[in-house]
């Protein structure tokens, strides 16, 4: 008997597809929605949040979150309906990416992907379909769901600590912890159906998101208990540090373009974004 389609699926890959390849071939495109902590802290552009989920890296980066989507996607959608899977699925993206936010809120950094998203429908299957088990390559046997996502979060910790591989390990955990709550909340009864490992996820889960609250990316310990208002007001001032540094680069590039070929040179857009750039800097001085 042939399985039915699942077309919410197919739909979400398709423009996934559709929008990645835009990217690969349009710097500027793939510029303007991306991931990136500054413009959405200081520009207030919070789509990005979800709009980089739809873009990746290369045609591999695309093709195994496409293939895992479809593979984990599709069964949460003819089992529990299209409206679980959405939920599920971009709940997921949104986790990962305030995950990610406030991990990277002092840094120069960009991201892109759907592995928060796909992560959060893969960890949704392993409760709401469980018994099952997930081939995982290289590893040449199948690994059961429960040790899988074990190991998922205990790889995610040590990926975060490295942080040498520029795989965004923050929006794999976020993005799943978020999918699992989201799922235990549209059915409660996964908890008690397969309490010890669920508890051991987020028993493991909450530990490490404690520990990355008092101590972000292993900096200097911070002090759990400070005022939001110091917290926010230090972000600010590195996001405007941060700004006046990429405004000085940038700035610098235009200038030496000039110098090489003239001011007939810069387009419109770069003439508005000097024109800019230098009223800030004599605002500044």
């Amino acid at each position: 008997m042939r399985e039915p389609l699942a077309i919410c699926t197919v739909l979400i890959i398709a423009v996934t597809v559709a929008s990645s390849f835009q990217g690969f071939r349009s710097p500027a495109f793939l510029e303007r929605f991306i991931f990136n902590p500054a413009a959405i802290l200081r520009d207030k552009e919070y789509f990005r949040l979800v709009t980089s989920a739809f873009l990746h890296a290369d045609w591999q980066h695309l093709g195994f979150n496409a293939l895992s989507l479809y593979l984990f996607g599709r069964h949460l959608e003819m089992f529990f309906g299209f409206w679980t899977l959405l939920q599920i699925y971009f709940g997921a993206i949104l986790g990962g990416g305030l995950l990610s936010l406030f991990l990277h809120r002092h840094h120069e950094y960009r991201a892109l992907g759907a592995s928060g998203g796909v992560c959060g429908v893969i960890f949704a299957s392993i409760f709401l379909l469980p018994g099952g088990s997930l081939f995982v390559f290289p590893v040449p046997f199948p690994i059961p769901s429960w040790l899988y996502a074990i190991v998922f979060i205990v790889a995610s910790f040590v990926g975060l600590r490295r942080q040498r591989d520029n795989i965004g390990h923050d929006a794999h955990l976020g993005g799943a912890i978020i999918g699992l709550l989201i799922a235990t909340a549209l059915y409660p009864s996964i908890v008690p159906a397969n309490l010890s490992l669920y508890l051991a996820v987020m028993g493991l889960t909450a530990g490490l998101f404690a520990y990355l609250w008092i101590n972000p990316l292993w900096l200097p310990a911070a002090n759990p208990l400070k005022p939001l208002s110091e917290w926010v007001g230090e972000t600010k001032d590195q996001l405007e540090r941060d700004r006046q540094l990429l405004e000085d680069q940038e700035m610098d590039r235009l200038l030496e373009k000039i110098s090489r070929a003239g001011m007939d040179s810069l387009n419109a857009a770069e003439r508005k974004r000097l024109e800019a750039i230098s009223k800030r800097k004599r605002t500044r001085t």
